[in-house]
Formats: C-alpha cells, structure tokens, sequence
C-alpha cells in the first residue's frame, strides 16, 4: 500500500481531540485563581513565542537536507511540532473558558465556595487542610482539590461546624467542617 494512504500520526483520535478529557462539561466556565490562569497563560507563551518559531525554525533546516523519510530531526521535529499546536489549542480553550477568582477578593465568610482554604475533621480524628482551587490547578498531595472532586462537592455551601458526607468506595465518611479561610493559596513552586 502506498504511504500516500496511511495516517503519519501515532496519535489516537481522543488525543487529536483534546489533551486530555476535562472534567468540565463543554460551555462550563472553568474557574481557576489568579495564579493558575497566570500560570496557563505563561505556558502558552513559552510554546507559542519561544518553543514553536525554534522548532520550525529545525524543522525547516531538516526538510532541506533532502530524504525526509529516514531524516530524524525533520521526523521527530514534526511529531514534537504537532504536540505544540495540540497543547497550544488545549490552552487557548482553557483560558478562553477561564473564570478567574480571586480567594483574597471575599469578604469574610465562614462558607465554603471556590477558593475556600477548608480545615476539616476526619473519621481518624485528624485534621486536614484542602484549598478548592480549578480543574488545572490540582494537587491532592499539596492539598489542592479541584472544584469538580467529589470532596469538593461534598463541602461546597457547608459552613463552620458541619458534617457533610463524602462517598467513598468503601461507604460514606463523615467530615466535620472546622474552619473556613479565604487566603493566599500556596501553590509551592
């Protein structure tokens, strides 16, 4: 079979699609803190303005060397060049949806909404600190809990002293609601 039929791309189609399927329904705002959107925001530039013009730039350089088809940076160039445009894509739809919020902008409140430091009461009896941040932003080792996770769900709207529910796999845990903050959030770069 001649090459002129055969797809080049190793990628599947769900990866061509997106980056990576998003917990966000498609039109839902994505809600993100001032830090990840400047964060998102820096990514693209450095793909956009700085990695891509170097990469077509070797790109270029490689395709007139002559045989493309054993040539491997012109190979590789475009594989990695093809990347670049999907992420570059998957981020301008990120920061086109992005509703950017600020945690130090609420007044004082002792309910928990996006942005929320939230120090909670385990079932074991210790306490656990989660700042709800976006989708992008998440950590669960940092404590960073995207708006989306079912822990999230679970404490959105409580307030201080409340119990809520948070289904697991093993049945349902109760959390108690100690304090609720709204600060700096530390990303720990």
């Amino acid at each position: 079979m001649s090459k002129a039929f055969i797809k080049e791309t190793d990628e599947s189609p769900d990866e061509e699609e997106g980056q990576s399927i998003s917990p966000l329904a498609p039109g839902v705002k994505n809600y993100i803190t001032p830090v990840g959107y400047q964060r998102l925001k820096d990514e693209l530039d450095q793909l956009w303005k700085v990695e891509r013009p170097v990469l077509v730039q070797t790109i270029t350089w490689a395709a007139s060397n002559g045989d493309r088809s054993e040539n491997g940076d012109y190979i590789y160039g475009k594989k990695r060049l093809r990347e670049i445009d999907r992420r570059i894509r998957f981020l301008s739809k990120r920061l086109e949806n992005a509703a950017v919020v600020d945690p130090m902008q609420r007044e004082s409140c002792d309910q928990v909404f996006f942005g929320a430091t939230v120090t909670v009461c385990r079932e074991d009896g210790v306490d656990y600190i989660y700042s709800i941040v976006g989708v992008d932003e998440a950590d669960a080792g940092r404590g960073l809990i995207s708006w989306v996770s079912p822990l999230a769900r679970a404490l959105l709207k409580a307030r201080v002293d409340d119990v809520v529910m948070l289904h697991i796999p093993d049945g349902v845990e109760e959390l108690v609601v100690v304090e609720v903050t709204y600060q700096a959030i530390r990303f720990g770069d």
